[in-house]
């Protein structure tokens, strides 16, 4: 069920775009940027949550009183035209759903987070390192 929806424009059609439900938003909005971040991201865990995502997109089709919801695979494939659209509807739908963007910005606090992570897979790695390691020096040979 779509609530608090917003109609878009893109490539021709009218994009439905509504708000998460509580639990779907947590899981959606915790997950959804780590899992997409280049080289450390999981990409099966990321299409999931696209997935999830478009549980909550809705198309405007012809003839139909209400907004078609694009909640399987073939419905996505079906009424987005390419990958870019699909993208630009992800990040429409993040947007609309949570007030840490603005203006299609990334706030303070997500910039400040997302300048930590480095620092600290570096710091948790380098703690794990001496015990993956040859404790012992190799005998010096003449």
């Amino acid at each position: 069920m779509l609530r608090d929806t917003k109609e878009i424009n893109l490539e021709g059609k009218t994009y439905v775009l509504s708000k998460f439900p509580c639990v779907a938003g947590r899981e959606i909005v915790t997950q959804y940027p780590m899992t997409a971040m280049p080289k450390i991201g999981d990409y099966p865990a990321n299409e999931i949550l696209m997935y999830k995502i478009m549980c909550y997109v809705g198309v405007i089709v012809e003839g139909h009183k209400e907004p078609l919801v694009l909640n399987t695979p073939s419905l996505v494939d079906n009424h987005i035209l390419n990958f870019e659209l699909l993208l630009r509807i992800e990040k429409e739908m993040i947007s609309y759903n949570c007030s840490f963007f603005h203006n299609g910005k990334i706030s303070s606090f997500l910039e400040d987070l997302a300048a930590k992570v480095p620092a600290w897979i570096s710091s948790t790695l380098t703690q794990w390192w001496p015990q993956s390691s040859n404790q012992e020096k190799p005998p010096i040979e003449s």
